[in-house]
């Protein structure tokens, strides 16, 4: 009943035209481990996943075909948060025990932007993964975040048991929390959005479908016969892995519906994956060496849906970094940014064809060894064809068009041609890091 319930609720929304003069509300949903192939608004995953919400969303929306995120969730959490490359914050890797790197705080961040149209308020409730120190709940708060509520590390142990921080007003608590994650952070969201008064800005970042697989609540999905035994789940997780997505689509229905019917005429609402699906979860095509963590597209290529007032409903293949959310949002809330690697995309939501950014851009770097399939170094791409330069490997050079699953390497045995857009290619990423 829920899923029907949260799907009417989106079906229903109104979609009407800004309110005279009132800047648009924005809404940045962030899943979390969700390539395309795990998206059922994407060709690779639509036989696979089952999300109502999230279909019905995007059958209203702008969906991005070509968006790139970094290939593990602190880098693009960083991305987003900066409008810069990894290479120029120092956030390449995943933050963990072995590569203890932290954004700094001297970092002109979105909500310090957002702060200064003095017309947002703005909270970050969900996953944050952004410092190395887990007691440095000051963290958000420098980095002008005033309310946030979440899960500060990498993943929770447990979903029905876990640990939040709540940061607000600059003081700060640890919250023991047996509520279901998915839930609780939608339940935060909820009471935030409900009690604003003007416009407002939410990034929520749920912590669904990110590891450990897991049996969550019945009524959130659509799974009746999962193994609870986490022998039998590690042995075959894609389905526990799928149930968690259900779950957070079920919830963000939820959220969705929990929305004033004129509040949510003016909202824009994001919905972006953090980096590709993990190798063990991945469709079966023999492809799990391209999840996440590598610089392949199967690690960062992932879903974008943006929906609301004045998005022309459609599909495009214009080139998005994560970089890009942050001109964009501060665009779309009418306010400025100077980030150098961030590219307004609004054009493309009003039904342009491209942007001004003719390459997308992912990097990987880290102190500590890659897990899994995961690979270093970084990969640039144009319209037709992708570098991929592995650290300690020679280059590949794959034509996207003929090959999307990247696996016949032009510089293998290079032809003039080939070798030239190779030499090009290179010269771009040049170029977009001076």
């Amino acid at each position: 009943m829920r899923f029907i319930l949260a799907l009417i609720a989106v079906l229903t929304a109104p979609m009407t035209a800004h309110a005279a003069g009132l800047p648009p509300n924005i809404l940045l949903v962030i899943a979390d481990d969700m390539g395309v192939d795990a998206s059922p608004c994407h060709a690779e995953g639509s036989d696979l996943v089952r999300m109502p919400v999230l279909t019905a969303l995007c059958r209203d929306s702008m969906v991005f075909d070509a968006a790139y995120a970094s290939p593990t969730c602190s880098p693009t959490r960083a991305t987003i948060m900066t409008g810069r490359y990894g290479s120029r914050t120092g956030i390449g890797g995943a933050i963990r025990p072995d590569n203890a790197v932290t954004l700094d705080d001297g970092e002109v961040s979105l909500f310090d932007r957002l702060a200064e149209t003095g017309r947002y308020s703005a909270a970050l409730i969900g996953k944050w993964h952004l410092t190395a120190d887990a007691k440095d709940y000051g963290h958000p708060a420098r980095l002008g975040v005033d309310h946030f509520f979440g899960l500060y590390s990498g993943g929770a142990k447990d979903y029905s048991d876990w640990t939040a921080v709540e940061a607000t007003g600059g003081t700060a608590r640890e919250v023991e929390v047996k509520t279901y994650a998915t839930t609780e952070i939608s339940n935060r969201a909820i009471d935030w959005i409900t009690v604003q008064s003007g416009p407002w800005f939410l990034w929520l970042a749920y912590t669904a479908p990110h590891s450990p697989f897991h049996v969550p609540p019945a009524d959130l999905h659509s799974f009746s016969d999962l193994a609870e035994d986490a022998q039998s789940i590690q042995r075959a997780p894609q389905r526990h892995y799928f149930a968690a997505l259900q779950a957070m689509d079920t919830e963000l229905g939820r959220v969705l519906g929990a929305i004033d019917p004129q509040v949510r005429a003016n909202t824009i609402i994001l919905f972006i994956g953090d980096n590709g699906t993990p190798g063990q979860v991945r469709r079966a095509d023999g492809m799990r060496d391209r999840a996440k963590g590598s610089i392949y597209d199967g690690g960062t290529r992932v879903p974008l849906v943006v929906n609301g007032p004045g998005v022309t409903p459609g599909r495009t293949s214009a080139l998005v970094n994560t970089t890009d959310l942050y001109a964009t949002i501060l665009g779309l809330a009418g306010g400025t940014s100077n980030a150098a690697d961030s590219i307004d995309f609004r054009a493309v939501l009003s039904g342009q064809a491209q942007t001004q950014r003719g390459h997308a851009y992912v990097e990987h770097f880290s102190n500590a060894r890659p897990k899994g399939a995961g690979s270093t170094g970084w990969a640039i791409r144009d319209g037709s064809h992708k570098l991929v330069q592995r650290e300690g490997a020679g280059a590949e050079l794959y034509d996207l068009a003929a090959d999307p699953d990247e696996r016949q390497n032009l510089l293998a045995s290079p032809s003039p041609a080939a070798t030239a857009i190779a030499n090009r290619l290179k010269a771009a990423r040049e170029a977009l890091l001076r």
